[in-house]
């Protein structure tokens, strides 16, 4: 036990850098403890924020262990990144402590939108993404079908996904983005005033 305390010290003064975009494991920070995460490929590679599943600390590429609770792609800022996950960290984690995961781990389910905006009011949200740069590759398409338009100052942004709005959201998946923006854009109002009354 000594022994691992003595490592677990020095793992944390000496953290081997993480690099975005390795696909190794990382050491994350869920509150007191250190836990083990796997970046999800190409959502690895963002400044500030990644994508990543938490993992048993004993099994590789096991996201879920015995007593740890399904929580699905995360969001998680590169601030609470330690480096890249040790061994010697175990001994920080829930497991090691005999806990389940929180509900609430802080970090936030990763999942994005394209949300697109008329000036003075929203006119489409679409989503959930898995991936940020799909959401990013369907708001530059989109932006160019607005400029292909009369529609000054429409835009299309990519946006966390608001998971207390699910019913607002259409859904990306084997729909024509393009067919949907047109489709809105045919029956909307021009006028915002109309669509208050």
């Amino acid at each position: 036990m000594i022994e691992a305390v003595c490592s677990m010290l020095a793992a944390l003064k000496h953290p081997t850098p993480w690099t975005p975009g390795s696909g190794q494991d990382i050491a994350v920070r869920v509150g007191p403890f250190i836990e083990r995460g796997h970046p999800r490929p190409g959502d690895d590679r963002g400044p500030d924020v990644i994508a990543l599943a938490l993992q048993h600390p004993d099994v590789s590429y096991a996201r879920y262990g015995d007593r740890y609770t399904r929580k699905g792609w995360l969001r998680c800022e590169t601030s609470l990144i330690l480096g890249t996950w040790q061994p010697a960290y175990r001994i920080l984690t829930h497991a090691a402590a005999g806990l389940d995961l929180p509900t609430d781990v802080g970090l936030p389910p990763a999942q994005y939108a394209v949300h697109i905006t008329r000036p003075g009011r929203p006119l489409l949200r679409i989503g959930p993404y898995t991936q940020c740069h799909h959401a990013d590759h369907d708001a530059d398409r989109l932006n160019q079908q607005l400029q292909n338009t009369s529609e000054a100052g429409g835009a299309a942004t990519a946006a966390p996904f608001d998971f207390s709005a699910t019913d607002t959201y259409q859904d990306p998946q084997d729909q024509d983005v393009d067919h949907l923006l047109a489709r809105e854009l045919a029956t909307a109002p021009s006028d915002p005033k109309e669509s208050n009354r």
